[in-house]
């Protein structure tokens, strides 16, 4: 998932994008940055005094994989289950370092002329969005491959990057008062398709797995539209509710793509099931056709050249499908995964917690809570989880704005490989540190607490 994503960071007030909180609000102080990786394997939680990556490979615990003390630290996106992490500082904010957290090694650096507002990453791609213009890097070896220019403002940040390596899409807002999506192919380099989302101004947006989807919501929050991305069409339109508008913090969708879930200021996270599209009159296995609400569908789908289209469109909306009630206050984030074949939604908030429900993809309703973790303490640092675990620290910038090594001039490059410490990576290392970081893992089901899909970081 894009986690991801993805999707901002909200750092002393200042607001700058969707990829962790967002859209504005007051956070505790201690927490500057939360957010889950691409396919929500991971969750990263920093404050003023460093950040911690957890790993979450169970409902029964958490693992601390790595735990960093560098201050100021405001964006940190992971790289699905790699070793690789891209930091923006507060101290160098138009800075961006890709490092290897298990070496302790700086990879590269590149710095730009604006600050950076969000970063995003896949297996092929790493955008880098200003408050103007997207940087398109071809990861593997960090080269600028295109940049999108003379984008309408976009302070927080906003943008999305899918996952998956077929659809490899960006997507950014078009306009700065209207809720104009575009999609760029960032493999073929081109603007696919430009949507008319919404209204309003774009306040979240999310990619499906596949790539071939997004879900988009406006700054009124009241309803959550899903599009094809090759060709710009809507084929979903979810309401999250009639009345109250809401800040949508978080899209996620569920590993499988038929689940889509939605946080916001309220106290209510939503998820929404989408059915599949078919003419087959047979209907689906718990599928809107089986109750009341699918009666109506059809009756209004019957009639809809009779009613108004106010009317008409509120009610072919889809309503929630399963919910969660809680009584958060702040910014909080949600992501959908599959452990052991059971659908879990992940909700993590402000005060530095992280909570688990099960989700039943059959019947639906209220979600049960099934465990919570605290990640913060009362004197606001972080926890480490795991006993043991030594911090490893990146090294020194260089001030290089390549990724070239860090040695002197005067050393040449056999001394250096001859030489190196333990943790100290050659130009060599880093290509296939990498290479082997962006690798497609093989297709079958990974279970998230199975240890031996998932060997030792």
């Amino acid at each position: 998932m894009s986690l991801s994503d993805g999707f901002g960071y909200l750092k002393q007030g200042l607001v700058t994008g969707l990829g962790g909180f967002g859209l504005g609000g007051e956070m505790d102080p201690a927490i500057s940055f939360l957010s889950f990786n691409q396919d929500a394997s991971s969750l990263t939680l920093g404050t003023e005094d460093g950040y911690k990556i957890y790993s979450l490979t169970s409902t029964d615990k958490l693992d601390l994989v790595y735990s960093n003390q560098e201050k100021e630290v405001f964006i940190a996106e992971r790289l699905f289950s790699s070793s690789l992490v891209a930091v923006v500082t507060m101290d160098n904010p138009r800075t961006l370092i890709v490092s290897h957290f298990k070496k302790g090694s700086e990879i590269c650096r590149y710095s730009y002329n604006e600050r950076i507002q969000g970063v995003r990453m896949n297996r092929g791609r790493l955008v880098v969005c200003l408050e103007d213009s997207l940087f398109i890097h071809n990861i593997r070896d960090m080269k600028v491959l295109h940049v999108i220019r003379e984008t309408p403002p976009n302070p927080r940040g906003l943008f999305a990057l899918s996952t998956d390596s077929d659809n490899n899409y960006l997507a950014y807002p078009g306009h700065s008062t209207i809720g104009e999506l575009q999609i760029f192919d960032t493999v073929n380099l081109y603007s696919r398709v430009s949507i008319p989302a919404h209204e309003g101004q774009l306040a979240a947006m999310q990619f499906s797995p596949s790539g071939n989807r997004i879900a988009t919501a406006s700054d009124k929050g009241t309803v959550i539209r899903v599009f094809n991305c090759e060709n710009g069409s809507k084929l979903y339109e979810l309401r999250r509710g009639l009345k109250r508008t809401a800040t949508i913090y978080s899209l996620a969708f569920s590993p499988c793509g038929s689940f889509l879930a939605c946080s916001s200021n309220t106290e209510t996270v939503h998820v929404f099931r989408m059915e599949e599209k078919t003419t087959d009159p047979a209907p689906l296995c718990g599928s809107p056709s089986e109750d009341l609400f699918g009666y109506i569908h059809q009756f209004v789908s019957a009639g809809a050249v009779l009613l108004p289209t106010q009317m008409t469109d509120t009610l072919m909306q889809g309503r929630a499908f399963a919910s969660v009630h809680h009584t958060l206050t702040g910014v909080n984030r949600c992501a959908l995964v599959s452990i052991r074949n059971s659908v879990r939604l992940l909700l993590a908030s402000q005060d530095g917690r992280l909570y688990i429900y099960n989700l039943d993809h059959k019947e639906g309703g209220d979600c049960s809570l099934i465990q919570q973790f605290q990640l913060i303490d009362q004197d606001n640092q972080i926890l480490g989880l795991e006993d043991g675990l030594q911090d490893l620290n990146p090294a020194s910038p260089s001030g290089s704005s390549s990724c070239s090594s860090s040695s002197p001039s005067s050393t040449t490059y056999a001394d250096r490989l001859k030489n190196k410490a333990n943790s100290e990576m050659t130009d060599s290392d880093k290509f296939h540190e990498m290479e082997s970081a962006t690798e497609t893992p093989p297709t079958q089901c990974f279970l998230l607490d199975d240890d031996r899909e998932f060997p030792p970081v």
